[in-house]
């Protein structure tokens, strides 16, 4: 009889601590990860008695308020968006029935004035009412007018677009992001259904952090700072650069056929020629190549304070959509390309990254965008404060892929491009994508001024017909510059 008891004792023990590990769990551990969940409406319900802080660029402009509607126990606030679609990307959106998206649902917390559990509780048990801090992101809105502007009119082939990140290389902060085609984000009560289903444009897409993209010869950057920080390669380094030779036992052209000869690296990257930099990545091999990759911080999520399902890793992807570290044409990858085994795709932050990375010194900076939060009391509880994310390359070679990349700007295929008052470095890239139609992902990424780096920018447009890097993306990207540089 006593053993049954203890047997059932036990049972009842198991199941409790069963019921109190599940509940802890939920409520305790994983709380956060609950509260970003897009199809999670309580926290929003919840957030709308409370009035919802203010998103200001860091130049003064409103682009999320909020606004009451109601009176009395039954007021609620409801969000507007003054910018439009200008800032639908990176802002996002925050409405009841529909969810959160971007900054509103990754910066969730501050905005409702949670952000401090403990603190917030002290407030409820003093029947204080809970109010949302203001945020202030990095982004300033001429910039991102100037990029939108530019991209749309790039675009030349239906149901396509481009994205657009300028990054200051040394604290990371996000000057300008633009997605398009982009959205606004006021009509997503009446139109998310739309939005939602429109696979072609899919405009609720960041193409910025969340499409990847074949990156063409703008890859050739990676490639360069692998070859001589491994100390395997100097900028002097000569090889046969003619059209033509085998690269994995098939051939490799250069643009248009065109044979160099022997040429050193500096003339290889200024001229973006594809058979050499393809043998400067079959000599490295996979496992150098990865490494880099990995420095600059390919093949995981943008440290970008996002939501984590709204970020996509770059890197060598096979024909099953996995990402692979070995395997691959590694010399068509050093060049941006690949094949079925292994084809290199990179988001336009990433590539933005890249060009961040060597503009710094070789230190890579953690993206952000937040530049400062204001408590309802006024204080500053939160600022930008740059992090490192990692040491990508050594001083010396930094100089020196600069050094390369501005001579690009100055003679090479970017060389019809500049910033006023302003020397440019550069690397242009287009990644064929239908030969017979003429279909090319365009691509830029560069930095400027070119000897004291303030602004870096990644460009590119999606399938456009007859485009180029240097024609298409280039100006764009240049253009945002300027504007950033005070032109």
């Amino acid at each position: 009889m006593n053993a049954s008891i203890i047997r059932l004792y036990a049972l009842l023990l198991a199941l409790f601590a069963t019921v109190v590990g599940f509940t802890s769990y939920w409520a305790i551990f994983d709380a956060d990860e609950l509260r970003e969940r897009p199809d999670n409406r309580r926290s929003l319900i919840e957030a709308q008695k409370v009035p919802r802080g203010t998103i200001t660029t860091v130049d003064g402009t409103e682009v999320a308020v909020s606004v009451p509607q109601g009176s009395g126990d039954q007021r609620i606030f409801v969000r507007d968006y003054p910018g439009g679609e200008l800032f639908g990307h990176p802002v996002g959106y925050s409405f009841v029935e529909f969810g959160s998206s971007e900054i509103e649902r990754s910066e969730n917390d501050v905005l409702i004035g949670r952000d401090n559990e403990f603190v917030s509780i002290i407030e409820q048990l003093e029947g204080q009412v809970d109010e949302g801090s203001d945020l202030t992101v990095t982004l300033d809105a001429e910039a991102q007018q100037i990029a939108q502007d530019g991209i749309e009119s790039a675009i030349s082939v239906p149901e396509t677009g481009g994205a657009l990140v300028a990054i200051e290389p040394d604290t990371g902060a996000v000057r300008a992001m633009v997605s398009e085609p982009g959205y606004d984000p006021n009509l997503v009560p009446d139109q998310f259904k739309q939005l939602n289903r429109d696979e072609g444009s899919t405009p609720l897409v960041n193409r910025a952090t969340q499409s990847t993209y074949p990156p063409g010869s703008t890859m050739k950057v990676v490639t360069a700072t692998a070859a001589l920080d491994s100390g395997e390669f100097e900028t002097s380094t000569t090889l046969n650069a003619d059209s033509g030779i085998d690269v994995s036992g098939v051939p490799l052209a250069n643009a248009g056929g065109e044979d160099f000869g022997t040429i050193s690296m500096t003339d290889a990257l200024t001229n973006s020629v594809n058979t050499y930099w393809a043998q400067v990545g079959e000599q490295l091999g996979p496992e150098t190549m990865v490494s880099y990759m990995e420095r600059f911080g390919f093949y995981e999520d943008p440290p970008l304070n996002f939501p984590t399902d709204e970020l996509t890793p770059s890197g060598v992807i096979n024909a099953d959509r996995d990402l692979v570290r070995d395997g691959f044409d590694v010399g068509r990858v050093a060049i941006g390309q690949g094949g079925a085994e292994g084809q290199l795709l990179a988001t336009p932050i990433q590539m933005a990254m890249v060009a961040s990375a060597v503009a710094n010194g070789g230190e890579l900076m953690e993206p952000t965008l937040l530049q400062e939060v204001i408590d309802p009391d006024g204080r500053t509880t939160d600022e930008l404060d740059p992090d490192v994310q990692s040491t990508v390359m050594s001083e010396d070679t930094a100089a020196e892929v600069a050094e390369m990349m501005t001579n690009v700007a100055e003679e090479g295929t970017a060389s019809g491009l500049s910033v006023a008052g302003a020397t440019l470095a550069g690397k242009t890239g287009t990644a064929e994508l239908d030969i017979e139609a003429g279909i090319n992902q365009a691509w830029f990424i560069g930095f400027a001024p070119a000897d004291d780096p303030q602004i870096a920018v990644a460009a590119t447009i999606e399938r456009c017909q007859g485009c180029f890097g240097g024609d298409t993306a280039g100006p764009i990207a240049t253009d945002v510059m300027g504007s950033l540089l005070g032109e």
